[in-house]
This record gives C-alpha cells, structure tokens and sequence, in this order.
C-alpha cells in the first residue's frame, strides 16, 4: 500500500528572534493588542509596517517588532 507521507509540525518559537521576518500568526501571542488594533495601528506608523510578499502573504521585521514591543505606546514608524 502506498501510505502519504504525515505532515510534520513544525512548533512555534517560544520567543520571537530577533531577526528575520514574522507573520502575524508567528507573533501574536506576544502582542499586546489584537490583529485588527495592530493592523490600524500600523497603519498609522504606531506599529511596524507590513511588508507585502503577495496577496496573501505577509511579513513583518522581527527587529521592528521587537522595538515596537519594548514601547508599544512610543513607537514610531521609521523613527531609530
């Protein structure tokens, strides 16, 4: 018989790197806000900018969030 191949899990990272790219399902549990809130806010350079890698594929810099994160109430976009 042939069998398909299982698909592997691959677990979440506990932490967010510090570099690289992350979607939005990667670093949700380390926002404080929801995604709507976050999406208006970004928006609004108050949270990091998307980058857009195709019509359903988005991305967002881990250093960016990661700034953003140590002062979500302070961030501005671009400002370093």
């Amino acid at each position: 018989m042939n069998q398909k191949p299982k698909a592997v899990e691959v677990p979440m990272p506990e932490v967010l790197p510090l570099t690289g790219k992350s979607r939005w399902s990667g670093f949700k549990k380390f926002s404080p806000v929801s995604l709507g809130t976050f999406l208006t806010l970004s928006k609004q350079g108050r949270a990091p900018k998307a980058e857009r890698l195709g019509v359903r594929c988005t991305f967002y810099d881990n250093a960016e969030l990661h700034r953003w994160l140590s002062d979500p109430a302070g961030y501005i976009a671009g400002d370093q």
